[in-house]
């Protein structure tokens, strides 16, 4: 897996991307103790409505960063992000007033929307070949899930040595750093959007996945995955501490178990989807999450016992698990749906999309669980994840041939292998495919 670190183009765009994710996972805790010092007591609210901004910013700027990408290098736009992140993260030690928290939180996160959408398209240009592809979206699930294990520690081993306003020069630090490894590649250009109108490329990419039946298909996928990482990232603590009556310390151990869980799946995924295409993992793993609801259900309705502790460690797992087959391939079923230059706008889209599933989920996982029970709160996110999952069943049926000619393509062009000549141009047949060869 680690060939395609080779690649110099890669190897520093994917440098940039975990030093930058360092520096977020330290800025995460870094704001926490900062809401602490505002607020006090009401801290809790204070992140609270921070998370919602964030998530608010995800689902309306990466959209409009599909309209303006393909008008300035996505070099530029990528440095520019990250300064722009390098500057909200100097100017945090400073504020003293809950609502320049919530300012400065949305044009972070405004600024993440920019950055993450044109970092995950230009990979596939960098990277042409799949079998390197699929490689390097094993790599960005590991950084993902490395970051939230080792970022904690590494801010709890620094707040032994320093105050927490010191973690936000950390946080500057890895944003220009990721700046500065971005200037250094040089990145393939992207052909122009076909459509010129501003708002017809900013809604490009969204129309795409009502179009193409596997986009349909991820649509439902990304609500199934929101529903179980909803539930552990927002009662974790609650089953650890109220539930189990377990300390603070075993909150790590459950969130470590997630990330394992999905670690293992990303690291044997590379080779497995050499031989089985993405279908064949990602909808096993969507109904796989029906099943690990209910063994997190029947767990719930249990008061009492030892075993409860290691098999919810063993649920989380599956979680990651589950989670990680479905997350992992996305980037490929993407950039198979698009069209080489309405790419970016395709995960400027799925980017939105996938976040405004967990604007739903995560204040359900928390108001559920608090007013009407854990049991509860089980019971519909394990309902939304189970349907969410059988919807993509339907939605994504195995492939057909479609026959169609080609009329633009030269004689011995690749693409015709076992073409024969119709009344205007190419005629074959293969699967359904949306590129620059297939635009319709």
């Amino acid at each position: 897996m680690l060939t395609v670190l080779r690649n110099r183009a890669y190897r520093h765009l994917f440098a940039a991307q975990v030093i930058a994710l360092v520096g977020t996972g330290l800025a995460t805790v870094a704001l926490g103790l900062l809401a602490y010092d505002i607020a006090g007591a009401r801290a809790g609210s204070v992140l609270g409505t921070a998370l919602a901004i964030k998530m608010v910013a995800y689902v309306a700027i990466a959209p409009a960063v599909g309209a303006v990408a393909d008008g300035m290098p996505r070099r530029t736009l990528m440095v520019s992000a990250d300064l722009i992140r390098a500057w909200v993260a100097l100017l945090l030690p400073f504020v003293d007033q809950v609502w320049q928290v919530y300012a400065l939180v949305f044009l972070l996160q405004s600024a993440s929307a920019a950055f993450t959408p044109t970092f995950q398209a230009v990979i596939p240009d960098v990277l042409p070949e799949e079998r390197d592809y699929t490689r390097a979206l094993s790599m960005s699930r590991l950084a993902y899930d490395l970051e939230s294990l080792f970022s904690p520690a590494l801010a709890a081993a620094l707040l032994s040595l320093i105050t927490y306003n010191w973690l936000f020069t950390g946080t500057v630090l890895g944003f220009l750093a990721s700046a500065v490894l971005v200037v250094s590649v040089l990145l393939p250009k992207t052909k122009a959007a076909l459509n010129s109108r501003p708002r017809a490329r900013a809604t490009a990419g969204t129309r795409l996945f009502f179009t193409v039946p596997e986009l349909r298909a991820l649509l439902a996928l990304n609500l199934a995955v929101a529903a179980a990482s909803a539930m552990v990232t927002v009662n974790s603590v609650v089953y650890v501490r109220d539930f189990l009556g377990l300390s603070t310390d075993a909150v790590p151990l459950a969130l470590g178990a997630y990330g394992a869980g999905s670690m293992v799946v990303a690291l044997a995924l590379p080779r497995v989807l050499d031989r089985v295409p993405d279908r064949s993992v990602m909808l096993p793993g969507a109904v796989l999450l029906g099943f690990v609801f209910a063994a997190l259900g029947a767990i719930t309705a249990a008061q009492s016992g030892s075993w409860r502790w290691p098999v919810l460690l063993a649920v989380w797992a599956l979680f990651g698990a589950a989670c990680s087959m479905v997350l992992t391939p996305t980037g490929r079923l993407v950039r198979r749906s698009a069209p080489a230059e309405e790419r970016t706008a395709a995960f400027a889209a799925q980017f939105s999309l996938s976040h405004g599933c967990w604007l739903l989920t995560y204040p359900l996982a928390g108001w559920l669980g608090a007013e009407a029970g854990l049991q509860a709160a089980v019971l519909a996110l394990g309902g939304i994840a189970l349907a969410a999952s059988l919807l993509a069943v339907r939605l994504w049926r195995k492939p057909v041939s479609v026959e169609h000619e080609h009329t633009d393509l030269h004689d011995g062009h690749p693409h015709l292998t076992n073409a024969t000549w119709g009344r205007a141009g190419w005629r074959h047949s293969h699967g359904s495919v949306a590129d620059e060869l297939h635009p319709v």
